[in-house]
């Protein structure tokens, strides 16, 4: 398959930069091509700009300043998403992809009446989402009643990618995970890549 592997760390040795190293190793071995955006790396910019805001509801949408991060996009028959969870939500950055990147007339259509939007990524199959978070994992499950995967899960893939596979990996307590646990965490990153055909 076409994977795009997007990481959303500052720190390049980050456990969100050793967790996608897992992901892209695994990738390529299992003979899958892999594009790689790493926001910021990339110094992707995250706040939409004047003139993508106006565009979402007057199309075309203003894609002039992120069109090779929409091509990728919809290049991709599998996303895997790598990055930290901070305050029970995404880093800027990913948020910021997801305002920019997914937008209308890329990742869906708004109805006539601006009823629900239509999905377009259609060719979207499988993703697996790999966050590390601090807060144990009974905070994340039952007090928030796990934010990031009820919006990736529901408001993005469900809207957008109706037909793609949804999976997660949940790193609860990372700061104090230790390099065997690390090692287990690659493990089961590979793991669940090994299932994608």
């Amino acid at each position: 398959m076409k994977c795009l592997v997007v990481v959303a760390h500052p720190v390049a040795d980050s456990l969100c930069h050793t967790l996608a190293h897992a992901a892209i190793e695994a990738l390529g071995a299992a003979g899958h091509e892999v594009a790689i955006e790493d926001l910021c790396q990339s110094g992707f910019a995250p706040a939409l700009t004047a003139a993508e805001r106006q565009s979402y509801y007057r199309p075309p949408y203003d894609a002039s300043a992120i069109e090779p991060q929409i091509a990728r996009l919809l290049a991709a028959e599998a996303l895997v998403l790598v990055f930290p969870t901070w305050w029970f939500g995404f880093p800027a950055v990913l948020k910021g992809w997801f305002d920019r990147v997914w937008a209308p007339g890329v990742a869906y259509d708004h109805a006539d009446d601006y009823g629900p939007i239509r999905p377009r990524l259609h060719d979207l199959k499988r993703t697996l989402a790999v966050t590390s978070l601090g807060a144990p994992w009974w905070v994340d499950r039952f007090v928030l009643r796990q934010p990031v995967k009820k919006v990736l899960k529901t408001a993005l893939l469900g809207t957008c990618a109706p037909n793609c596979r949804f999976e997660m990996v949940s790193l609860h307590r990372a700061e104090r995970l230790t390099p065997p646990q690390v090692d287990l965490a690659c493990q089961r990153v590979r793991r669940a890549l090994a299932r994608w055909r």
